[in-house]
């Protein structure tokens, strides 16, 4: 009987003893160790972060039975047993800074009635931290190791509120201070958590923490390669295509070379056997649509988003821009990078087609007026792609903006800027996952989008237009930069289209086209 897969297990015990299939993650266990002492690591969600904390807990404590046949058995000291203070966020929503502290109070509670312990000082949560490092280090004559789980989620957890965040990023900040002045007492650190916020706002003091997000020895530390898929998924990859699960599934990266698979994707896919949204579907990103439409986001650009590593390094609630969330969200991932005048510069890509199409089905969501309408759209621009047929492509995006009423608009003020209109455009395709070039260079100059089907390529050029006068400017451009070039090897019908939009008439108003 083939094992079973560990669909939402984060417990190294559970898995094995439950007879479940677990990825050898222990290399890293042991390189950490024997390199370094405090590590910060930033994965996004359901990624394995807290499988591999607690893999870090059953080794520490020395749990050797658990690891017979795992990469670190014959080169772990397992006679050495160290005290493990293990905190998590994850099991709460707050709503408060004074609903933050109780739980770390309840947390450090199980901590000393696990490890034997007590403190006197249960009403100040960083005061406690304190004296039960020093507590556990005198009773076991060992040095402590403080593993911290999901150690953003209270900030995250009110992301839309920003007074409460600061609240919790001010209790945190207080909370985690602790373990600098603890240097002495304490053997191994390793924290982790969906967002990266800066050194400043919430790792005062910790200037010793070193970041391993992008890092290349540690870029497959959570998530699964392909060679994990195939090596201990055999079993039921055996009815499967493995170039539609890595088109579907695989592509997160975090360093432009190695790519992983999201394990919550790929294990349900596996369970299941469908092509479907699985990891987008456990959450839903409000407010990540809420900012794109406050900072007037062109949202084609995110096929291949350029920017520096300030902007997915580091992230404070004081300070959100769209690509540090999309990235460290999980919604973007690194395709490659390169040097440039001591700079680093990343350029970023949907990891694969399930984030693709699900983010871009919610945007629509949020810049439509009716889901249902939408997805009606949607299935009829599917088909008259296959069909060749452009005009009824015009129609179909005519009646999505023509649907929209004008007190919905004065509510969302997101037709005042030129990218709304493309923007829309481009999600409806971007939605039912076709090959898109957006900003495609040629030797004449930059395509605004191109959708490339098997039997058949198209191209775009969009323009936001005050006058009559200007209509035909969009086909003009396409024929005169001679766009068509870059694609005539391809040998499939080519066409041309050129579209206008009216910000005051907040449609279409010009639209033609030619055959290439």
């Amino acid at each position: 009987m083939k094992k079973k897969l560990p669909i939402g297990i984060s417990s190294l015990r559970e898995i094995i003893y439950g007879d479940y299939i677990y990825v050898d993650k222990t290399f890293f266990v042991h390189e950490l160790v024997n390199t370094g002492k405090y590590y910060f690591l930033s994965r996004p969600r359901r990624f394995g972060k807290s499988l591999f904390v607690d893999t870090l807990k059953e080794a520490f404590e020395g749990n050797k039975e658990l690891f017979q046949g795992l990469y670190i058995y014959d080169k772990w000291n397992w006679e050495v047993k160290y005290p493990v203070i293990h905190i998590s966020f994850a099991e709460k929503v707050f709503h408060s800074r004074k609903e933050l502290e109780e739980e770390m109070i309840e947390i450090l509670k199980l901590n000393m009635v696990n490890l034997g312990v007590n403190c006197e000082n249960l009403k100040n949560p960083a005061s406690c931290f304190r004296e039960l490092i020093r507590n556990v280090k005198e009773k076991y004559q060992q040095n402590v190791v403080i593993l911290i789980d999901e150690y953003d989620k209270p900030i995250l957890d009110n992301i839309t509120n920003i007074e409460i965040a600061r609240e919790m990023r001010e209790g945190l900040k207080n909370f985690y201070s602790v373990i600098k002045g603890q240097d002495a007492n304490i053997k191994f650190v390793f924290m982790t958590g969906v967002s990266k916020f800066s050194k400043v706002s919430i790792f005062s003091g910790l200037n010793n923490l070193r970041d391993i997000t992008i890092n290349k020895k540690y870029s497959s530390i959570c998530g699964y390669t392909e060679e994990d898929l195939i090596k201990y998924f055999s079993e039921y990859l055996l009815d499967k295509n493995i170039d539609d699960i890595r088109y579907w599934y695989n592509g997160y990266s975090w360093t432009g070379n190695e790519r992983v698979y999201n394990p919550f994707s790929i294990l349900n896919y596996l369970e299941d056997g469908e092509f479907k949204n699985y990891w987008f579907e456990s959450a839903t990103p409000t407010f990540l649509i809420e900012l794109l439409k406050e900072k007037k986001y062109y949202i084609p650009q995110l096929e291949t988003l350029e920017t520096d590593e300030s902007l997915i390094g580091t992230f404070d609630i004081d300070f959100i821009e769209p690509e540090n969330l999309l990235f460290q969200a999980g919604y973007l991932t690194i395709e490659n990078y390169h040097q440039d005048y001591g700079e680093i510069w990343y350029k970023l890509t949907y990891p694969n087609k399930e984030v693709k199409v699900s983010l871009n089905n919610y945007i629509l969501k949020h810049y439509s007026y009716s889901s249902q309408e939408t997805i009606n759209r949607k299935k009829n621009l599917k088909e008259y792609l296959e069909k060749k047929d452009i005009e009824k492509i015009k129609e179909l995006m005519e009646s999505h903006f023509a649907s929209i009423p004008s007190d919905w608009y004065r509510k969302n003020d997101i037709d005042h800027y030129e990218g709304y209109y493309a923007s829309v455009f481009y999600s409806y395709f971007a939605s039912l996952g076709l090959d898109i070039r957006c900003e495609d260079t040629t030797n004449y100059g930059k395509i605004d989008m191109v959708v490339l089907m098997k039997h058949a390529i198209f191209i775009f050029e969009f323009k936001v237009i005050k006058s009559q006068e200007e209509i035909g400017q969009a086909l003009k451009q396409i024929k005169e930069k001679n766009y068509i070039e870059k694609y005539k090897s391809n040998n499939v019908s080519i066409f041309l289209v050129g579209i206008e939009f009216d910000k005051d008439k907040r449609n279409i108003i010009g639209y033609e086209w030619e055959l290439g």
